[in-house]
Order: C-alpha cells, then structure tokens, then sequence
C-alpha cells in the first residue's frame, strides 16, 4: 500500500494529453486531395432531382475497367435514390488535345452532364509529349467549353502517373502535366486527386510497391487508391453542406491562354474538297501491316497513301489540325493556311512502328479568328515505310 499510493499519485498528476480539435486532425490523403468549390451542384442535383448524369473522360487508364467503374459504384452506394447515367468518354493513348476536340462529340452531345472527371496526365507525357502550353491548352479547353455549356457542372481532374513521373515525384519535383493541369483547375476552381503524387508518397515511405500500385495502367489496388481519395473527397464536401443550399451557377474566369481549344469541335471529313489522291472509305486493314484497334477498323476514313495527293478544307476559328491513325505507313503531311506557305507536319509517332496509333496533329494555330482555308497534300518525304495519311476527322477551334 505504500508504493501503491505514491505511484497513484503520480498518475494522477501527469498532464494529459491535449485534445486535438477537428481542424487539426490531417484529413485522409492530406493536401493530394484538393477540394476547390464546394461540389454541392451536383450532390443538390442528385439529391433533389434523384437523377444525374456522371461522365469520364481520359486516355486508356479511363477506358480500362479501372477507378472509373469504382468511383461509379461508390456514387450509387452515397446517392442510392438516384437514378445514374454514367459515360464512358475514355479512348486510349489519346491526350488533352485530342480530348479538347472530342470533347462535343462523346461527352457535351449527350444530357447535360453534372459532374464530370477527367485524366489526362499520363497521356500528356508520355504519348502527347507535351509541352506546358500544350498542356493547358487542352485542359482549359475542356473545362472552359464544358463550364460555357453547363455553368452549374461540378469537374473533378485526376492525376495518375507512369514511371517517368514518379521519379520525378519521388526527387522533390513536380511532374511538367501535373503542375500545367493544376495551374489550370485552381484558376477554374476545380477539385482535383493527386493519385501520383499520394503514390510516390507510399511508395517513398514503403507502404506501396509499384508493383502493388500496378504501373502506369494500375492494378485494381492502385486504382481502388484513387476510388477511395474520390470518396474522400466527396466526404468533405459534404461537411461543407448547409441549410437552404441551391445549385448556383459559377461564373467563368478570365482564360489563361486566348488559345485554348475552348471550342474544340470535330469537323466531318467529307466537308473537305478532295483534288486528287483522296478516298473517303473504310481501309483494307487485313491488308496493311500493324495492329489496330476495333473502334477505328469500321470508321470511314479519309485516307491518301500516294504523295502529290491533295485536298482544301474550309474552317473557322484559330486552330485547325486532324485526329487520324498513324501507323507504319505514316508519311509526312504538307499543310497551307491560306494560301501561306507550305510546312511538313510528320505523321509518324514512336508508337506508330506497330499500331495504327489515334493521334491528333495540329497544321495551323493561333491564327486570327475567323473563315480560314486549310490546303493539305501529301509530301514525297517520310520517315516512315510509306506516305499514308487516314483521317478520322478534322479538327478546328
């Protein structure tokens, strides 16, 4: 009993430990979840309509059976009186240019969409290979024309990652896509999931292997990552709900880059005026050396494989190019702006030596707005096995 109570005391007088209040504690995932806005548009559309219409949109991490598919299920388990309809805009190896142009067709086409999530990091980098320009201009043209077309959209960008990027990550750095695109959602107010950077994260402190995650195309332990950031998101969004909410309307801000394809449409190849060389056709693919891809070996195609072929096409805007397949036969294009002079814009990508690889090429921008006319023949040179050119559709903004 006499050691007992001098130790009693003893506990009775040790300072406890300090309560730490709610905002103290570090949310799941930390600051790579970004929550900008509130995403009570949506959330008040699904809650208060039971309907909402949900679309992705990115390269083949998106089309694949990957986050997406999960990120859908979980929004049915939050809202499950809520009758979905979830579009599937992913199309592999494309990049945010691609997407900027396509972005009417597969996804602005359809109902009005109320939350929209888009990847385009990866495919930036590695396929698009592109510049920081080149990066904003592409995403800021799908938020920007997808805001122009629904004011009241909630938009959620996602940012995978592929080795390259990882160590980069893992050397203190910031990824060139990853910091463009960022650049561009904060300036729009846009959530966004840093997935590589909570990635490079684990994997640095040896709770995650690359393996586990799966690579660039991740596993499902690595996209279930990403599913689970996304609920967190939403998670804290919803602790910022409040009474009496409405769906407002955000206006837009001033654009970060006068040419951003913010009104990326595709325009049909048949508009084009074929001079000579040009046939409009779906191609003898069992003939041509190359894999292909299904949802391109059906399509009509515009397609020249002689050189001197020549076409003109009318468009309007300040950018004009052409999404088209690049494979071994690929052969350097020679485009005019009106009337201008002539300048090689060659076809062929590191990924064309064995794929009929989807690629958008751009022959004229930052052109004054208005009716231009774009003049195209087929060029003696290449780099390539052959002189090919197959268009899938034109592409201005």
């Amino acid at each position: 009993m006499k050691i007992f109570l001098p130790l009693l005391a003893a506990l009775l007088t040790i300072t406890p430990l300090p309560v730490l209040r709610a905002e103290e504690v570090k949310p799941p995932f930390g600051e790579n979840v970004q929550l900008r806005g509130s995403l009570a548009d949506s959330r008040l559309q699904f809650e208060q309509t039971k309907k909402g219409c949900v679309a992705f949109m990115g390269g083949s991490i998106t089309e694949m059976n990957g986050y997406r598919p999960m990120v859908c299920e979980s929004l049915k388990k939050r809202f499950p009186a809520t009758e979905f309809t979830f579009i599937d805009a992913g199309i592999g190896s494309t990049c945010s240019t691609t997407g900027a142009f396509r972005l009417e067709r597969d996804v602005l086409s359809a109902t009005p969409i109320d939350l929209f999530f888009i990847e385009f990091a990866v495919n930036d980098d590695q396929d698009g290979h592109h510049t920081r320009a080149e990066c904003i201009r592409g995403l800021e043209g799908i938020i920007r024309h997808t805001k122009q077309t629904n004011p009241k959209v909630d938009i959620v960008v996602t940012f995978f990652v592929n080795e390259g990027m990882l160590r980069t990550l893992q050397a203190g750095g910031t990824p060139l896509t990853i910091e463009a695109h960022e650049t561009v959602a904060k300036h729009y107010d846009v959530s966004t999931i840093n997935l590589a950077k909570e990635a490079a994260e684990e994997i640095t402190a040896g709770t995650l292997t690359w393996k586990q995650y799966g690579g660039v195309h991740p596993a499902p332990f690595g996209n279930a990552i990403c599913a689970r950031m996304i609920d967190e998101l939403f998670d804290r969004a919803s602790k910022q709900a409040t009474a009496g909410e409405a769906i407002t309307v955000h206006p837009l801000p001033s654009q970060i880059d006068p040419f951003s394809y913010a009104m990326g449409r595709f325009l049909d190849p048949a508009r084009a005026t074929i001079k000579s060389g040009w046939t409009l056709g779906v191609p003898d693919w069992k003939s041509l050396p190359g894999g292909t891809r299904p949802r391109f070996t059906s399509i009509p195609l515009l397609s020249a494989t002689e050189p001197g072929a020549e076409l003109s096409l009318e468009f309007e805007g300040s950018t004009v190019g052409a999404f088209i397949v690049a494979g071994p036969d690929a052969g350097i294009a020679e485009a005019s702006i009106d009337g201008g002079p002539y300048h090689p814009v060659d076809l062929f990508h590191a990924y064309s030596k064995g794929l009929h690889y989807p690629r958008t090429v751009l022959f004229g921008t930052e052109l004054k707005p208005g009716r231009h006319m774009l003049s195209l023949r087929i060029s003696g040179e290449t780099n390539s096995a052959g002189h090919a050119m197959r268009i899938i559709q034109f592409a201005s903004s």
